[in-house]
């Protein structure tokens, strides 16, 4: 599927369309160039899941916690990430298989380690500015 934003205007009703086609999944991976809007994207993913907190990029602390409707979302930035190890060590799979919505920034930083079911998200600018999330 291919959702278009011309411009933050959009950005909202982008994120509705993205949840609505979400189906049963609970991982998505998102893949981006740095300025893509990955981190812009899944905090309206996340408020138009009912996040009430303050969505940030959890680029030091890897993984950001939020609540919406009483389930937990986690948020992951594997940006920093220098080896694998880290990974286990943060215990990832109390994450990836706990049926909670995982959204993760820079999962070509864990690709070894990501579920097969999760869902791929490429977020693609384009010369006018406006942006492509195909997933």
């Amino acid at each position: 599927m291919e959702i278009q934003i011309q411009d933050l205007a959009h950005l909202n009703e982008a994120a509705r369309t993205f949840i609505e086609n979400m189906g049963d999944h609970t991982v998505f991976a998102f893949y981006g160039h740095m300025g893509a809007g990955k981190t812009t994207f899944i905090k309206a993913i996340c408020e138009a899941l009912g996040v009430d907190d303050v969505i940030t990029s959890p680029t030091f602390a890897i993984v950001n916690e939020y609540t919406a409707q009483g389930s937990p979302i986690y948020h992951f930035d594997f940006y920093r990430i220098k080896k694998l190890e880290e990974v286990y060590d943060m215990g990832f799979e109390d994450y990836f298989y706990s049926g909670e919505l995982c959204l993760i920034e820079w999962p070509e930083l864990i690709e070894e380690v990501l579920p097969s079911d999760a869902v791929k998200v490429s977020i693609q600018e384009k010369e006018d500015g406006s942006r492509a999330i195909l997933f």
